[in-house]
């Protein structure tokens, strides 16, 4: 009896031995696609389901990565930085990882006529989505604490926003790039440089990406965050108490965009997955959470979004600027 019970055993272990087997050879065997990416979470979630959904037969992989280290590693890399697609990359990374020779010419694969003229600047990367930022302020906190509600830049200079100010550094993250290039436009170098240096002395964190500051506002560690609009009104309509507020000199505002790796453009699955990302899955997400005006024919419309975002001056968005201005940015 013991010996059957054994052979039964050993006979239950070896088919769930097979059966495993047989489901990883399944898995192995589906076409592996990695996309890295700069965007948040609650996006990438977004794809990654859809791309389930539309790609069964692809085990399609969206790595998260700084938009610093994104463009880092796939400069230093390229095709061997083991990614086929680079998605959500701000437009000074995409310039300079392009002009690097990293990115596959797209004119054959994109439609860029669909596009408003601005967003349209280079044949090897096509524009994903376009940022705008404001400062948002948590009212639970400003009133909390018996906080003046800032109604310029210069105010948040006021030492009652000490370690209440949430800003993501532009060396790590396209989103505080853009506030440092819109105030370098507005006011000339020397004083954007000189205002953020005493700006500084108010600012609890500069964090390594464009969702920090509202990650923190929501978490009640600051007060103030320089952030995205669309991240804030995602929270809003979750029912969190913040307010977006504009400056004078308008909103800081960027360009992100996506390419295929040099040397997979001709891989047909990559390409498949590429046009689906670029455009059917890009839409849902202007439709979901970035409606700002990207494409010439279709506008989109999110509750408790700003209308009539009157934009910063956003000139000199290109590699060799941006190289220069983040080798003087030491915070």
């Amino acid at each position: 009896m013991k010996k059957m019970f054994k052979r039964m055993v050993s006979l239950a272990l070896v088919i769930v031995m097979i059966v495993s087997a047989l489901a990883l050879t399944g898995c192995s065997n589906k076409k592996k696609i990695v996309i890295y990416t700069s965007a948040e979470d609650f996006r990438i979630e977004h794809m990654q389901e859809r791309m389930r959904e539309q790609f069964p037969d692809y085990n399609i992989i969206f790595e998260y990565k700084s938009s610093g280290d994104h463009a880092a590693i796939l400069k230093s890399a390229g095709a061997d930085a083991g990614c086929q697609i680079t998605h959500d990359l701000e437009y000074g990374y995409a310039e300079e990882i392009a002009k690097a020779g990293v990115l596959a010419d797209l004119s054959e694969i994109i439609d860029y006529s669909l596009y408003t003229d601005d967003a349209v600047v280079s044949d090897f990367y096509s524009p994903d989505v376009r940022v705008g930022g404001a400062i948002i302020l948590n009212m639970d906190v400003i009133e909390e604490q018996g906080l003046d509600i800032p109604k310029s830049y210069q105010d948040l200079l006021d030492p009652q926003y000490k370690d209440l100010i949430s800003m993501p550094s532009p060396k790590a993250s396209g989103t505080g790039y853009m506030f440092l290039l819109s105030l370098v436009n507005a006011w000339g170098e020397e004083a954007a440089f000189d205002y953020f240096d005493r700006l500084s002395e108010n600012v609890l964190s500069f964090t390594s990406s464009g969702s920090g500051p509202v990650n923190a506002l929501v978490g009640k560690e600051v007060a103030i965050g320089l952030g995205m609009t669309s991240h804030a009104v995602q929270q809003i309509n979750e029912g969190e108490n913040l307010k977006i507020v504009f400056f004078e000199e308008g909103s800081p505002c960027t360009l992100y965009g996506q390419g295929i790796v040099s040397g997979y453009e001709t891989d047909e699955a990559v390409v498949e997955v590429y046009k689906f990302l670029s455009t059917t899955l890009a839409e849902e997400q202007f439709a979901l959470f970035y409606p700002e005006k990207l494409l010439k024919d279709k506008d989109f419309e999110i509750d408790n979004y700003p209308a009539n975002i009157v934009y910063a001056d956003m000139s000199g968005n290109n590699a060799e600027r941006k190289a220069d201005l983040l080798s003087k940015w030491d915070h």
